[in-house]
């Protein structure tokens, strides 16, 4: 736990660091370990009375209790402030009082969780679950240093500086890229494999159990001389001199690993600030800009979320090497002779040097003064042990298997073709897909693929609440009780409002979906080049549905049968893991993936019955088995199952070549949904500019919404297809 203590720490000394976001497996303390450190954050001074949390010497002049008269302030502990996932935008930004507008007719603003955590900690557990309509205002609150609230009749601009820390399981699905930037410094956190460290939590735990006061009576000693650390080293901070050797070093570091923007490096700057006056010196060192290196770029160098976080600490040092001298203007940062040497003298800092394999050394010491130290010392947290990162492998890394011999064709959907198993192969390049929603409207969780009846969003009208009131109609009660104040006998400035008046708000937004993928991985799908662009596209679809906060889960046939590769999880990277280990080869057994995706999607029914299942079954439609002729009709009947049940649909045609059969479309007529090529999946595709295609034909059932155009409608069937796109009328006579 040496870096989660260190991180949190240097947040605790410099706020500016800009937070800490911790992952790591369940059962980890990591919950624990964050709220220990509100005991140790100095307290702060506040205007007295303030509900904004103002500072005496410099408060707010917009503050919505102000203006605040010059006075001593008073001394309160910081606030450690928990934001639930479920919370309302109303409880984290403030809304109108109801009780007050209701009862005494007058305009008064309640303030939220941003207001409580202003100059405190706000703290989100399993951050990566959180509401994308929360996410857009942390990070609207974040990047102003302020709260902006403009609803209801309220105009309310307030100071929100917090310092951010969430935790996260990774397992549990990835957080979303413009959130992860904001967070200064992350750490990995996994429980010690030492028999001896499990004893020793083990046998603290269990004598907090048995007598908590005598259990903090034991270390109250050491986290006073813990907090008067961090106190000496916000006094010596200031003092502390970033030269521009330092911060050569950092701008290297940042450019070598490519991270994206300039925020990596200001939080680097800030980070080795902060090492610094931790271990009570006014000059920031080489160790420092290290051991900031390991803590602010490794969640910032992901590209996408299948790549697990990670440095490399081998080029670390060398570009740290390279780089590294003392603070002379004319310093020539390239320590290797050059007998022609260029005129300009900063090289290049986004080149990788190439010299000698650098060992990936210690953090190096921090000079961590002596005061505070005790049986497992949190103040020996300025020395940790770094290990590299761990993480869910990418789904391209599998050995490609060697090409087929040239002129070798590709194998048929026979029983004896392809019988064979072939090892796992690389997945192509991934690339930006059409949208595909479900038709209708729905209730389901919040997300970013279909429309939805939601507790947030665009408000499109008002009903009378079925059950507890959640979001009050406020024009639509006041309307309702309006008509009859004569004759409650209204006397006063107030409203009489009775229960019957109340009004509840429904709102549109957007929900997230079960995306049930079923994949052929059988001989018939076993040619190189095929099975590579259906891993790709499959992978581009799981990012898809990363990015629009859906369930995936994954089915597998070939052979014999089908399997669950993967149960329905929010952990979209683990989609990924299992699609990169498939290999290929054996029968063509559709009816069975899609029976068993049947099941799968009953279960889920009735674990989450307001989630509404997407089915992308990914195949050329070819089906074999023990039943000979029988296997296309077992195939049918199996996709009319899920057509009975309503469940939207897609297939994805993956036939190639001169002569085409045509069965991925009759598959998808089965299912009554639509088929797509892996071409037309593509969203910068010509057939990519019509969106929601309205299929006029004669057939019955409904399926998905698909393009990345403007336009409404559903319905599949036989016929032609019209949708307007990009100012457009594009007609797509394909069948639908």
């Amino acid at each position: 736990m040496d870096d989660l203590r260190l991180a949190l720490l240097l947040n605790a000394v410099s706020p500016a660091v800009g937070g800490v976001l911790v992952r790591g497996e369940k059962g980890t303390a990591k919950s624990t370990a964050v709220r220990a450190l509100a005991a140790l954050m100095p307290d702060v001074d506040v205007v007295a009375g303030c509900r904004f949390s103002c500072a005496p010497g410099a408060p707010d002049p917009e503050c919505p209790d102000g203006p605040h008269e010059a006075a001593p302030g008073t001394a309160r502990p910081a606030r450690m402030v928990e934001l639930p996932v479920g919370a309302s935008e109303d409880r984290l930004v403030g809304a109108l009082d109801i009780e007050r507008a209701l009862a005494d007719g007058v305009k008064s603003f309640e303030p939220g969780l941003l207001a409580d955590a202003h100059r405190g900690v706000l703290y989100v557990d399993e951050v990566n679950l959180l509401h994308d309509h929360l996410v857009d205002l942390l990070l609207d609150a974040a990047a102003m240093g302020a709260s902006y609230v403009e609803r209801e009749g309220v105009s309310v601009r307030h100071a929100a500086r917090f310092l951010l820390v969430g935790t996260m399981n990774p397992e549990e699905g990835e957080l979303r890229p413009q959130l992860l930037d904001r967070f200064g410094l992350t750490v990995e956190v996994a429980a010690s494999r030492e028999p001896e460290q499990r004893v020793e939590v083990v046998r603290r735990r269990l004598a907090y159990d048995d007598d908590p006061s005598a259990f903090a009576a034991r270390w109250a000693a050491e986290e006073a001389a813990l907090r008067a650390r961090i106190t000496a080293a916000r006094a010596t901070l200031p003092r502390v001199e970033l030269g521009d050797a330092a911060l050569r070093q950092i701008a290297a570091t940042c450019a070598a690993f490519e991270v994206d923007g300039m925020r990596a490096d200001i939080v680097m700057a800030r980070t080795a600030a902060a090492l610094a006056a931790w271990a009570g010196r006014t000059d920031v060192r080489e160790e420092d800009v290290r051991q900031a290196a390991l803590l602010a770029l490794p969640h910032r160098r992901r590209r996408n979320p299948f790549d697990a976080p990670g440095l490399d600490e081998d080029k670390l040092d060398e570009t740290l090497e390279r780089f590294g001298g003392d603070d002379r203007p004319d310093a020539d940062p390239d320590p290797d002779p050059d007998p022609d040497p260029d005129p300009d003298p900063d090289p290049d800092p986004g080149t990788d040097p190439s010299g000698p394999d650098g060992g990936p050394g210690g953090p190096g010491g921090n000079d961590v003064p002596p005061q505070g130290q005790g049986p497992d010392s949190a103040a020996s947290a300025g020395q940790p042990e770094r290990s590299e990162p761990s993480g869910p492998s990418a789904p391209s890394e599998p050995t490609e298997p060697s090409a087929p011999p040239a002129g070798q064709p590709e194998p048929s959907g026979t029983p004896a073709a392809g019988a064979a198993e072939r090892a796992a192969e690389r997945a192509g390049e991934p690339f930006r897909t059409r949208t595909l929603s479900v038709p209708g409207l729905g209730e389901g969780a919040a997300g970013r693929r279909s429309r939805a009846r939601t507790e947030h969003g665009r408000t499109t009208g008002a009903r009378r609440p079925r059950g507890a009131l959640t979001g009050l109609h406020l024009a639509a009660t006041v309307r309702a009780a309006a008509p009859h104040q004569r004759a409650r006998g209204r006397s006063g400035p107030g409203l009489v409002v009775r229960r019957d008046d109340l009004r509840q708000a429904t709102r549109e937004g957007r929900e997230g979906n079960l995306v049930l993928f079923v994949v052929d991985a059988s001989g018939s799908m076993a040619a190189r080049r095929r099975m590579g662009s259906v891993k790709g596209a499959v992978l581009s679809l799981l990012l898809d549905a990363y990015q629009r906060r859906d369930k995936v889960g994954l089915v597998t046939f070939r052979g014999a049968g089908a399997e669950v590769a993967l149960p329905p999880t929010s952990s979209v990277d683990a989609a990924a893991a299992r699609l990169g280990e498939l290999p290929t080869g054996g029968r063509t057994p559709l009816a069975a993936g899609l029976l068993r995706a049947h099941d799968v999607l009953r279960v889920e029914r009735l674990r989450d019955p307001s989630r509404r299942p997407l089915l992308v079954v990914v195949t050329d439609g070819r089906a074999t088995g023990a039943g000979g002729g029988d296997a296309l009709a077992l195939a049918g009947r199996a996709a009319r199952l899920h057509a009975a049940e309503g469940t939207a649909a897609v297939v994805v045609d993956c036939e190639a070549g001169p002569v085409r059969l045509g069965l991925a479309g009759s598959l998808a007529r089965d299912l009554g949904g639509t088929a797509v090529t892996l071409d037309e999946l593509r969203a910068d595709s010509i057939a990519g500019l019509v969106r929601d295609v309205r299929a006029a034909g004669t057939g019955t059932g409904t399926g998905p919404r698909t393009g990345t155009g403007t336009g409404t409608g559903t319905g599949t069937g036989t016929g032609t297809a019209t949708a307007t796109a990009t100012g457009s009328r594009v007609r797509d006579r394909r069948a639908a």
